[in-house]
């Protein structure tokens, strides 16, 4: 699931992992996030740290206070703005952090150290 209120970022994970047998769900902020995650819990969470209504801090918190919600494991994706609050955020759990602007390649190798990826399946139509 990827967690930011940045369109083109949601956009740039989900290009990033089409090649990979996986659901890549959405969410603008952590309040949408913590409702999208009562659904189908997420095998991954790339979470926005400065994000309105409820940041990446205040998700990162409820999730590791939450027993169905603690071993998800996250990426931070974070901008210059944020290093006030990454050693808070690092000592709550993180699998690792990339910093804005990023590419897909930079992405994946990311979440390749947390998460190992399929291809997708090609269904090949018999001659």
């Amino acid at each position: 699931m990827t967690v930011d209120d940045a369109p083109a970022v949601r956009r740039l994970a989900q290009a990033a992992l089409a090649p990979f047998d996986c659901d890549v769900r959405e969410a603008t902020n952590g309040f949408n996030a913590l409702f999208a995650m009562e659904q189908a819990l997420p095998d991954l969470l790339l979470l926005d740290v400065n994000m309105p209504t409820m940041g990446g801090a205040e998700l990162l918190a409820m999730m590791r206070a939450n027993q169905a919600l603690r071993a998800i494991p996250v990426i931070l994706l974070t901008s210059p703005a944020d290093h006030n609050v990454l050693a808070k955020l690092t000592a709550l759990g993180v699998s690792g952090q990339i910093m804005k602007p990023f590419s897909a390649a930079a992405l994946l190798a990311k979440i390749h150290a947390v998460l190992a990826l399929a291809p997708t399946a090609v269904s090949v139509k018999p001659a």
